[in-house]
């Protein structure tokens, strides 16, 4: 048994170097899948695929892991290939190796695989930046981990606010599509243009189906969690011998309010002569019966109210959960909203935005957030505090509005100047 176990550390020690070049020949096949099936088997990066900045960044994100591993694997691979006695190695090449089956061509292999892994690494190099988004390579060689030049990337960040130059872009995209269909290989501008679209349908599709994701997920957990809890708070809240049938002062209140109406209607129809006349058993038994009916339509809100407490919570917890194994699609959605609000014309920005603020920041926002809150406080069982709407309706649409001024200020006035300044004209 010991001698076994010194066999396989020994084993797993001198199979370092060739386990360590093969982790990283695979993630160099990782960089190869990504650029193959997003990138049409060009380098990642803004210029060769038609996605958002977020889409091209978590991209980018999966080659820099790739690249760190095939550093870190090839820097063991010469470390531990330099320390491998040769009697060992012998040893190996009698022996069968996993990486290598058959053992005369593994020195073959080796080369294969670090040409490989050069001509993948060669179209980034090592000074990837984890700010950069666009890949644009320099003419100054560097040199890679195997050996190899390769030209270093220059890192350029390409954002939708910073598409601005001393040229409109609709000029530049004209010149740009009459270069094209005047080019004699048309035909592979159509083929890119066929491509472009199939990109752009996947993503929106990707993106509707995310957002109706992320809307029917929490709702049908939220349903799911309610009947699944509701024994739980029947058996521990408002039970029948508790004394309390009310989840606050103000459904209590409500209540007392709508029996004393029915009192008072009972007597009014006995005054006008729209009802025979009833005797004072008659009227406390009938409002006895109306007692009962309206203490238990209140004990069922009263239970739906702490219900939602804790179906709501599931919900949450679903909604994160959904954010956290969708970061592809998350990226993809943004881009896709980008394209939505940055592709309108600047009248529909103007006409969105003042509609926007007229509803949650305008003179008249206050009755909106007041029954905002109202239905809130409704929903948890939570008694409606004056103070804390009046409170909350002084300062967060006040805060909400000078974000959105920010956001026009600092992004929207350098992206569309245009919409900015039809904004100001339909303000006025």
């Amino acid at each position: 048994m010991p001698n076994n176990f010194i066999k396989k550390a020994r084993r797993w020690f001198y199979d370092t170097p060739d386990r360590a070049l093969e982790q990283a020949y695979r993630a160099a096949l990782q960089i190869q899948a990504i650029e193959l099936e997003h990138f049409g088997g060009k380098p990642v990066s803004g210029r060769h695929a038609d996605y958002s900045d977020s889409v091209i960044r978590y991209f980018q994100g999966e080659v820099r892991k790739q690249l760190k591993i095939i550093q870190v694997r090839l820097r063991e691979f010469r470390s531990f290939n330099s320390i491998v006695p040769v009697s060992e190695a012998t040893l190996q090449k009698k022996a069968s190796n996993a990486y290598y089956p058959d053992a005369t061509d593994k020195p073959t292999v080796i080369v294969e695989k670090l040409r490989f892994i050069d001509e993948i690494t060669g179209r980034y190099g090592r000074g990837l930046s984890k700010q950069s988004v666009a890949l644009i390579p320099l003419d100054r060689p560097q040199t890679t981990e195997t050996g190899g030049d390769i030209s270093a990337p220059k890192p350029q960040v390409e954002t939708v606010s910073d598409k601005t130059g001393l040229l409109p872009r609709s000029i530049l995209r004209t010149f740009s599509r009459i270069q094209q269909e005047i080019d004699p290989k048309s035909q592979e501008a159509e083929e890119e243009v066929v491509s472009k679209f199939r990109r752009s349908r996947d993503k929106t599709a990707i993106s509707i189906k995310f957002l109706l994701t992320l809307v029917i997920v929490p709702l049908l957990v939220h349903q799911l969690a309610k009947i699944a809890v509701m024994p739980f708070v029947e058996t521990h809240f408002l039970t029948e011998s508790s004394p309390t049938l009310f989840a606050n002062q103000d459904l209590e209140d409500e209540a007392f309010r709508e029996l004393e109406r029915y009192r008072s209607t009972l007597e009014m129809r006995q005054l006008v002569g729209l009802a025979p006349p009833l005797d004072d058993a008659e009227i406390t038994t009938r409002v006895k019966e109306k007692a009962t009916e309206i203490a238990q339509r209140y004990r069922a809100e009263s239970l739906n109210a702490y219900g939602n407490i804790f179906a709501d919570i599931f919900s949450f917890f679903a909604f994160v959960g959904v954010l956290l194994v969708s970061q592809r699609e998350i990226a993809m959605l943004k881009g896709f909203l980008d394209e939505v609000v940055y592709g309108l014309s600047d009248s529909a920005k103007a006409f969105l935005i003042i509609l926007f603020t007229d509803i949650f920041v305008g003179y008249h926002s206050p009755h909106g957030w007041e029954v905002i809150l109202e239905n809130v406080a409704k929903h948890f069982g939570i008694a409606e505090s004056r103070d804390f709407n009046f409170l909350f309706i002084a300062t967060f649409p006040v805060i909400l509005d000078t974000v959105l001024k920010y956001w026009i200020f600092r992004y929207l006035n350098r992206i569309s100047p245009s919409a900015v300044a039809t904004y100001r004209n339909m303000n006025e």
